[in-house]
């Protein structure tokens, strides 16, 4: 392992402030559906949402099953999980799941990247949500 990529594990450990997407106590802070809708503007009307803290990031997505095997490396190339839900109409339903500080530039890119994988694939990506943790009083 190289310097650089030792010093791009201690920033990203730093971003995730040991948030896991299996942490207890998360509520949705923000979700994105509506491809007209910007991701700034759902960040923006999300009274939720806290910019500088680390959230689990989820696209939904719907994939072929046979194509699972060939999504999975590509997705964690990215630090991406993919996480299968089930199957709706031949399709499955899965979940690419990582933990980042959430903006409006990086949700805006992921959303395309994912739109492009999913097509090439012969899926849909549907959207994305954000997920934090509870304040504590």
């Amino acid at each position: 392992m190289g310097f650089l990529d030792r010093l791009l594990d201690l920033v990203k450990k730093r971003e995730t402030a040991g948030l896991s997407p299996d942490a207890a106590g998360l509520k949705i802070v923000a979700e994105a559906f509506d491809p007209v809708v910007a991701d700034s503007a759902v960040l923006a009307a999300s009274p939720d949402w806290v910019s500088t803290a680390p959230a689990v990031l989820r696209h939904h997505l719907l994939l072929p099953p046979d194509r699972l095997a060939e999504a999975a490396p590509i997705l964690a190339q990215d630090g991406y999980e993919l996480r299968e839900q089930g199957i709706s109409d031949g399709f499955a339903r899965v979940l690419a799941v990582r933990v980042q500080v959430v903006d409006a530039l990086h949700c805006a890119q992921e959303r395309s990247r994912m739109a492009g994988l999913a097509q090439r694939l012969g899926g849909d990506a549907l959207g994305w949500d954000a997920q934090q943790p509870e304040p504590t009083a």
